[in-house]
């Protein structure tokens, strides 16, 4: 589900927690070392995402959220924040290469850049959570 999410929209937010579940709370996050990548350069997308992403011509970027049951990817674009929700047993991930992941649900997708080892190590923590949910 790609949704625009600059404005805070309660059905919406009902519809997310659904999905991936509701927010990590901070004492979590902490016992986790955090919750979200960081940020990762997008270097190709599905023709919906592809269309928001050429909206301006600042570098495409995104961050990724993880949620007890998928996770969110989110990205801006002039003033308006999108988000793309993944449900873990919607997930899949490629590497293509040495340092690009791709990530897919359904007709969605989003190549992105690996350019340092924390990037890397939250992927592979994304893959694990993924692992781990998908035998409960």
């Amino acid at each position: 589900m790609l949704i625009n999410n600059t404005y805070k929209n309660p059905e919406t937010e009902l519809k997310v927690d659904n999905l991936v579940g509701k927010s990590y709370s901070i004492l979590d996050r902490i016992k986790m070392k955090g919750n979200g990548s960081p940020k990762l350069e997008i270097i190709k997308s599905s023709i919906q995402i592809h269309n928001i992403l050429q909206l301006d011509n600042n570098r495409n970027t995104c961050n990724i959220e993880l949620r007890p049951n998928g996770i969110i990817i989110c990205f801006q674009k002039r003033l308006e924040t999108y988000q793309l929700i993944i449900p873990y047993y919607k997930l899949v991930i490629y590497k293509a290469d040495a340092d690009t992941y791709t990530f897919y649900k359904d007709q969605y997708f989003i190549k992105v850049l690996i350019t340092n080892p924390k990037s890397e190590s939250f992927i592979q923590r994304v893959l694990e959570e993924k692992t781990n949910t998908s035998f409960n």
